[in-house]
């Protein structure tokens, strides 16, 4: 018991900070969700794509020479907007070419394609790698000043990358919410969402609705995979796989097409994980381990999904029309 009181402040951290990560890749699936009924799962390719514009755009500099003479603040804005911005335009090329002429078809062909456009996008990145670095598999720079620890407690520390995701976390919700709810954009993002035909007729570009969605979708992607490179540091073509059915899993927790429900699903898992990763072992005297940490998050979701079928703060879908 003394053990378990002792190493929870460091749990709670941890899994903040990954509850978070999975809460931002949520995020790209909430929003093309909210718009089209539509589960995008080439989602988690979109994300990894981020995290390779992030450690190119920060070797170049490194080569350069430019990671030693740039403020750390403007090097990690450089790498940020570059993947959000790259990673943004490739959703909407997605869009564009493997959706759009399925959109008022079966969902089941939708579905297919998203799968083909994933393994198409993991392979592509697998190829571009191997041709240009000649190994897929990059370690992200170290930036000594995300390398440092904040003392919180005579027992806690918290690294400043930790603090990095919290913050920029936050600050993406709070900016998702007044952009979606403030501005004309998001009005019509919502308009779209609730009924495409009626919106048409009121003169919103649908098509540029949708594909704005999938660039601010794809945007989040790119930041989510930059911030898990920084804070893991290894990336390979295939990272995206299970963050993204992480993801996946916390935005139908949280209520799907729900943005703050993305948020509170990312939570719970990262907290369910991490406590069952430093809590089974303890309790089971060593039978079960951290392995099973994904077991019990998942039972979890079914025991939610049986008693409350829409996630936990609803799901958001389209009026049913007479």
């Amino acid at each position: 018991m003394e053990l378990a009181l002792e190493i929870l402040p460091q749990v709670l951290l941890d899994g903040i900070v990954l509850g978070f990560m999975y809460a931002l890749i949520a995020l790209g699936y909430t929003m093309v969700y909210g718009v089209l009924e539509f589960i995008n799962f080439a989602h988690s390719e979109i994300f990894v794509l981020g995290a390779f514009v992030g450690v190119e755009v920060l070797l170049l500099l490194q080569s350069a020479g430019y990671l030693a003479i740039l403020h750390p603040l403007i090097i990690l804005l450089l790498v940020i907007v570059a993947s959000m911005v790259i990673s943004g335009f490739a959703a909407m090329a997605l869009e564009r070419v493997a959706y759009r002429p399925l959109l008022g078809g079966p969902r089941l062909v939708a579905l297919i394609s998203a799968i083909g456009a994933s393994f198409f996008l993991q392979d592509g990145l697998r190829l571009f790698e191997s041709l240009w670095r000649n190994t897929f598999y990059l370690n992200y720079p170290s930036l000594e000043f995300l390398d440092q620890t904040v003392p919180l407690a005579a027992n806690l520390v918290i690294p400043v990358k930790s603090i990095l995701v919290i913050v920029t976390a936050l600050m993406t919700l709070a900016g998702l919410y007044v952009f979606v709810n403030r501005t004309k954009l998001g009005m019509a993002i919502r308009a779209v969402a609730q009924d495409p035909d009626t919106a048409s007729l009121m003169g919103v570009p649908v098509n540029q609705v949708i594909a704005l969605t999938f660039f601010v979708g794809g945007a989040l992607g790119g930041l989510a995979g930059v911030l898990f490179g920084i804070h893991y540091s290894l990336v390979n073509p295939y990272t995206g796989f299970i963050p993204g059915m992480k993801a996946f899993t916390a935005a139908v927790l949280g209520g799907i097409g729900n943005i703050p429900g993305a948020m509170v699903g990312g939570m719970m898992l990262g907290l369910l994980e991490a406590f069952a990763a430093s809590y089974l072992s303890l309790m089971t005297d060593g039978a079960f381990g951290a392995e099973y940490k994904d077991v019990v998050a998942f039972l979890v979701l079914i025991l939610i999904l049986i008693f409350r079928t829409k996630g936990l703060l609803g799901e958001k879908v389209r009026e049913s029309k007479a």
